[in-house]
């Protein structure tokens, strides 16, 4: 009896060993080229609206995957779908290592990781739901937790060094190590009773070409992109309100609570990932930076900083309740790029702590706004309203590091605004801060409404 008990606990630790190393570096690839998006501008004597999509590409099938590998879990099975996304993942890094000197190709491979990688954030939390027992999963959802933030933590840090001393291309490598845990999951992972059902690749195919085509438009603003796009929502607008199955549920657009607080946490999601999209341009162009101090002394801090903002959310939310914390979450979000606009021009250790408050903000916005929209779901649409908001919170960060490239790449906000941006390198840099600080407030005072509005119907 206590032989069998011991291999059973044995073979549950196994497990989370080694989803612990997949998510730690799975993760480690989502934002780690960041700090690099300059010296690739560089190599490829190319325009930060192009450039951006070395991390807007792979956000896109990132998003898009999460949703379609939950929808598929049941009909194809866990085990196949994360073995699949393994290798999918480590054969994108491959790809954009040998072909990362043709700019289609790194492109491309971008979108072969992020398909990959999409299967990590839908089935590892299944996975441990379904091999861990009960009385120890709080435990292994908290390890996985911390693992993921160090994973992002340690990302830019680990980016910077390989960039600044090796190449950027070797970046690519890093999720090649989740190869290693393929032979040990195979095995631990036992085979699944799969389930028929229907599955929507007609809603997938027509929502990606439309969210393709319209992120194209934010990014080199040509009309004809976003004309393309409203006609395909619209032709998927009418496809999922006909089929049995649909991708997205149509009757939670009715839901307008929810779709207020998708919209207003897509905003906020958004606008901070471009602006950490922003800050490796803006430390090269303002202060001449190097790629490693841009990692490790401007970026690692604030990455780093997301493990206990995270923690100490949690408990606000649950002390003062979601108004409370989402009111300080923006307030730091709001007056920290407001602070940076007005001083741009202060010493680079200034926006280190800036950054602090950002991922801090970041992380307070993201626990509200995950509450206060599944309080307007009814309980038979939280599984499809939440994967939705996951599906919609990725998608929003891709948009926004496309539209950041764009507006870098345009003379739209490259003059003169703030009276203290005196030197024409920051004019570009304070204005868009600017325009952040009023997307957050703009966000806040919407969703705060909206939470107003859904209390007094409760």
């Amino acid at each position: 009896m206590n032989t069998s008990h011991s291999h059973s606990n044995l073979h549950h630790n196994l497990i989370l060993f080694w989803l612990s190393v997949l998510s730690f570096f799975s993760v480690l690839n989502e934002m780690v080229l960041n700090v690099s998006l300059p010296d690739i501008a560089s190599e490829f004597q190319k325009e930060p609206a192009s450039i951006n999509w070395v991390n807007t590409a792979f956000l896109l099938t990132f998003s898009i995957g999460t949703a379609v590998y939950g929808k598929l879990s049941d009909q194809l099975g866990i085990k196949k779908l994360l073995l699949f996304g393994i290798i999918m993942h480590c054969c994108g890094s491959v790809i954009g290592f040998v072909g990362h000197s043709i700019f289609p190709v790194l492109i491309s491979a971008r979108f072969i990781q992020g398909a990959g990688a999409a299967a990590f954030p839908a089935l590892v939390m299944v996975v441990i739901t379904r091999y861990i027992p009960k009385e120890n999963r709080g435990k292994a959802f908290g390890l996985i937790g911390s693992i993921v933030a160090m994973g992002e933590g340690v990302g830019p840090s680990v980016g910077g060094v390989i960039a600044e001393y090796a190449h950027w291309s070797y970046i690519l490598l890093l999720p090649v190590v989740t190869l290693i845990t393929v032979p040990f999951l195979a095995k631990l992972l036992k085979q699944e009773e799969v389930i028929k059902g229907t599955f929507d690749t007609k809603g997938i195919l027509l929502l990606s070409v439309g969210i393709i085509f319209f992120i194209m438009f934010t990014t080199f603003y040509r009309a004809s992109f976003l004309f393309v796009s409203i006609i395909i929502f619209f032709i998927f607008m009418k496809h999922i309100r006909k089929v049995s199955n649909p991708f997205v549920n149509p009757a939670l657009g009715k839901n307008s609570s929810f779709m207020i607080g998708i919209m207003c946490g897509g905003l906020i999601f958004g606008t901070v990932a471009g602006f950490i999209s922003l800050v490796p341009y803006m430390m090269k162009d303002v202060y001449q930076l190097s790629t490693a101090a841009i990692g490790s002394g401007i970026i690692f801090p604030g990455a780093l900083s997301v493990i206990v903002f995270g923690y100490i959310g949690g408990l606000l939310v649950d002390k003062k309740g979601p108004q409370f914390v989402l009111t300080i979450g923006v307030a730091f979000l709001s007056i920290s790029f407001l602070v940076a606009a007005i001083f741009i021009e202060t010493p680079p250790w200034w926006i280190t702590i800036i950054i602090i408050f950002v991922f801090g903000g970041l992380s307070f916005t993201k626990t509200v706004i995950s509450t206060i929209v599944s309080s307007s779901l009814e309980q038979k649409e939280v599984g499809a309203g939440m994967s939705l908001l996951n599906f919609s919170s990725f998608l929003s960060e891709g948009t926004g590091i496309a539209i950041v490239g764009g507006l870098l790449s345009i003379d739209l906000l490259n003059r003169k605004l703030l009276p203290l941006a005196a030197h024409p390198s920051t004019h570009l840099y304070s204005n868009l801060l600017f325009l952040f600080a009023g997307i957050t407030f703009i966000s806040w005072v919407l969703t705060m409404s909206m939470y107003k509005r859904l209390q007094k119907n409760i």
